[in-house]
């Protein structure tokens, strides 16, 4: 049944004229640029009042000059739905109340009061607004919000009005942040303090739900248990044991585009924009709604909304769904888990160029856009969609691509790195409740990068020498590492050496979303280590969780470990979006080895495993492979020109090997049994076929596929060395002179070994030791660590193994045991007393004077 929309939106002309004295005071105000652009950030967007009134702020820098043709300026257009939106529904129609209300310029702002618009909540959906104006040419242009703090149908659409202060005075987390920050205001600002390890998880992969609310029903599920003492499953335990939740990027991202129409996909596609424009309410238009299905790795960003949530990662589209995750992991039962975000904010892709105005930008780079970070209002505008986007009860952030804020230094004549505005970023202040803390701060800064040979030459410190309890990402976690290779640990053997000395504000580990996709792209006729299993899915699921890497990360190395989830549970990982029809087939191309290192045989024959391509006759997995590799080979020839690969394609079909140029293709088509679909092949079928292996690829790689498939043996390990960790937090800390650390390495084989003490140990309490060995690599060696350490080995005991490794049968004897390739002990101390640990810590400082901390060549 048709409601009816209860009062009519029209502009508040005192309070208004208010907002506007209070705007112009600012720009009159001696204030710096920055400064006034940073007060007047806080009032941009749609801000529901305590009043019911809704304040409307816009920087239009565009709309200069007397470009703006129509009677009233400049239109601030509303669309208030006249009956209840289904917000799970795949696709529906619905009738909007379509409200347009004249607005004044006040210089490069617009700014308006208005009564009567609905602000969304939980079950109910606001109205939805941006501004919109007639060019000099009669062309209908919109300007949308870049600071929403609601985008329920993706950045193209109109934003979202929602009642922000409503839900802030609702979470059930408050409590929480009056215990972690302070509410004088004269006090100085806690900063959130670093966790013991961090779990990065990719959203629309890391549930069968593929949403905020999967995650949610997993780790209040996870909490009952328990608090009633249950034990968890495997299943569970992959995900437990975190002080810290690390997602993917969680800004909108780009949505699919196409040159011609859009209404067909739009996700808010209104039939027509082209009406009367000078009619302040027109009669009710239909909008058709489409739940939004964006897939993405989410760092394909157009920086417009970043201070909302991505819609395709909401089941509920609703904001109040990120508010119950993170309420749900500051309320776990064990303690409260931390939630860090991943900000993307470096650079922006193209579609940016049709969603912002374009000051925000400054020209072209690899990835799409440079962010003109320079610009006063832009900076400003940056850091108040961060602000917004931590006050939805963050604990920290991750700032991605830091070497890519850089900038002209006219003064200097230099591109400089803009670290000002990366400390900035680590200074936003966030409330909630009254309550204010500063992010725990993780930077991803490679630089020099890109330059040739900044892997070897990349220090990964500038940033927490110069911000003091930030972090960086470490060496061997970028995603260069190739752990699948034989002899790669022995070679990043220097980079091992500064994380045990200088790694203790680095995030270490070996799997994540980078990592991991690197792997994908590594020659299957490579150097590969066979010991890591039988396939090349089995190699690579077992470098990237590595038993023995992991013991040693977790139980010795110093640092801040990192997981993905993915790599966790064994489940595929690649870079795919369905957001593609220009770069799609491209992008494929490249993603190719994926099928090769992720994908069994036996796994594709499943009957949902990859149903589009199998509608398009990909039945058979080894054709599959064939038509990919062809398909990179030929995209490689031609320069990713796609009119050039279809010519060759039918060119190798109708004339055979004698005009075919590429070999691949001719051994392709020259099978008996191709698919009925490459043989009209033409640039509308290679996009067909990218957007079909991406969404195919990307559901391959949920999580959920592979629940039943995690040993149990494995989930437990791996669990009991986060735990182990959670108890030695001082493991976080540089080995210093009283600690060893070493390694047997020669053609055959690379072990690491050590031995290391509580530097600190509280008032009486007894100093903490441990001793490791780790089989990284290669043929089986009989270990004598009681020799290579000086150590009676009868005071030592095993604390964890690696699960193929029996402490009754394998390792009776610690005098001499044998590893194996991927096997690893944590051992310590036998007898805890305060004599016996005098008498190991004598043991230390008489093997410190004679092995002093090196490494071995």
């Amino acid at each position: 049944m048709v409601a009816t929309v209860s009062r009519r939106i029209q502009l508040v002309e005192d309070e208004t004229q208010s907002l506007l004295a209070w705007a112009d005071s600012i720009q009159q105000s001696t204030d710096t640029y920055f400064v006034k652009a940073q007060k007047l950030a806080r009032r941009l967007g749609a801000h529901y009042r305590h009043d019911r009134l809704t304040e409307i702020g816009f920087w239009t820098p565009e709309l200069a000059g007397d470009i703006i043709q129509s009677e009233h300026k400049i239109d601030l257009e509303i669309y208030t739905p006249l009956q209840p939106i289904d917000f799970r529904a795949t696709e529906q129609q619905v009738e909007f109340q379509r409200v347009r209300v004249p607005i004044v310029k006040q210089g490069e702002f617009v700014w308006a009061v208005l009564e009567g618009m609905t602000p969304g909540n939980r079950s109910r959906a606001g109205s939805f607004y941006w501004l919109r104006y007639v060019d000099p040419e009669g062309r209908i242009r919109i300007i949308r919000d870049p600071l929403a703090y609601s985008l329920p149908y993706g950045v193209f659409a109109p934003a979202e009005l929602y009642d922000m202060e409503r839900l802030q005075r609702q979470r059930a987390d408050r409590s929480y942040f009056r215990k972690t920050g302070v509410t004088n205001l004269d006090a100085e600002i806690p900063r959130v303090p670093a966790p013991t390890n961090i779990l990065q998880i990719h959203i629309k992969t890391a549930s069968a739900a593929g949403s905020l609310e999967g995650l949610t029903e997993i780790y209040r599920r996870m909490s009952q248990k328990l608090a009633a003492g249950e034990a968890l499953t495997p299943q569970e335990e992959v995900y437990a044991g975190y002080d810290a939740i690390q997602l993917l990027p969680v800004e909108p991202t780009i949505e699919y585009r196409r040159e011609d129409a859009h209404f067909e996909y739009e996700f808010f596609a209104i039939a027509s924009l082209d009406d009367d424009a000078h009619a302040s309410e027109t009669p009710p238009v239909t909008v058709t709604l489409r739940k939004p299905n964006t897939q993405n790795w989410g760092y394909d960003v157009p920086i417009l909304g970043s201070s909302a949530t991505n819609p395709a990662v909401l089941g509920s589209l609703r904001p109040h769904e990120v508010i119950d995750f993170i309420t749900t992991l500051h309320n776990f039962s064990e303690g409260p888990i931390q939630l860090i975000y991943d900000l993307v904010y470096g650079h922006a892709d193209n579609q940016a160029l049709e969603l912002l105005t374009h000051q925000f930008l400054k020209g072209p780079n690899m990835y799409g856009q440079d962010l003109n970070h320079q610009s006063p209002q832009v900076r400003a505008s940056l850091l108040e969609m961060q602000r917004r986007k931590i006050n939805t009860g963050a604990d920290g952030v991750r700032v991605d691509g830091g070497q890519d804020f850089r900038f002209f230094n006219p003064l200097t004549d230099r591109v400089e790195q803009d670290d000002a505005y990366l400390l900035a970023m680590s200074d936003v202040v966030q409330e909630i409740g009254g309550s204010r803390r500063l992010m725990f701060t993780i930077f991803e800064d490679g630089r020099p990068w890109p330059q040739e040979g900044w892997e070897e030459i990349s220090r990964y410190r500038e940033l927490i020498e110069q911000k003091p309890g930030s972090f960086q990402w470490g060496p061997l976690i970028f995603a260069h590492n190739t752990p699948t290779l034989k002899g790669f640990w022995d070679r990043k053997w220097r980079r091992v050496c500064e994380v045990i000395f200088q790694g203790d504000h680095w995030i270490t580990g070996c799997g994540n979303h980078d990592t991991v996709r690197r792997g994908n792209q590594v020659d299957e006729n490579s150097d590969i280590n066979w010991n890591l299993g039988q396939t090349l899915p089995d190699v690579l699921h077992t470098a990237y969780n590595n038993p023995a890497t992991q013991l040693w990360v977790y139980g010795f190395s110093p640092g801040l470990p990192m997981d993905f989830l993915n790599a966790n549970i064994g489940a595929a990982w690649g870079f795919f979006r369905n957001t593609d029809d220009r770069y799609g087939v491209k992008v494929v191309s490249e993603e190719i080895g994926f099928l090769d290192w992720q994908v069994e045989p036996e796994a594709y024959t499943q009957t949902d495993a990859f149903p589009r391509l199998k509608q398009l006759g990909f039945v058979d997995f080894q054709q599959l492979r064939d038509f990919a590799r062809a398909l990179h080979e030929a995209m490689i020839a031609t320069d990713y020109d796609m009119e050039e690969v279809a010519k060759i394609c039918k060119l190798c079909l109708d004339e055979g090997d004698s005009v075919c140029s590429v070999p691949e293709l001719e051994d392709l088509f020259s099978e008996p049994s191709l698919p009925k679909f490459l043989s009209t092949l033409d640039v509308p079928k290679l996009k067909q076929f990218a957007m079909a292996f991406m969404e195919d690829g990307h559901d391959f790689c949920n999580v959920s596929r592979y629940y039943e498939r995690i040993p149990a043996g494995i989930s437990h390990f791996h669990l009991a060395l986060r735990r182990y960790r959670q108890r030695h937090a001082w493991l976080q800390k540089n080995l210093t002179g009283q600690d060893r650390f070493n390694r047997i390495s020669d053609d055959r084989r690379t072990l690491f070994y050590g031995l290391r003490m509580q530097p600190e140990a509280k008032g009486s309490e007894t100093p903490a030791s441990v001793a490791m060995v780790a089989h990284m690599g290669g043929e089986p060696l009989k270990v004598r660590l009681g020799d290579w350490l000086q150590l009676d080995m009868d005071h030592w005991r095993v604390a964890i193994a690696t699960p193929d490794l029996d402490i009754q049968t394998d390792l009776k004897d610690l005098y001499a045991f044998e590893l194996k390739d991927s096997q690893a002990v944590l051992l310590e101390p036998i007898d805890s007393s305060a004599e016996t640990m005098a008498e190991q810590k004598n043991q230390f400082d008489g093997l410190t004077n004679s092995y002093p901390v090196k490494t071995m060549a």
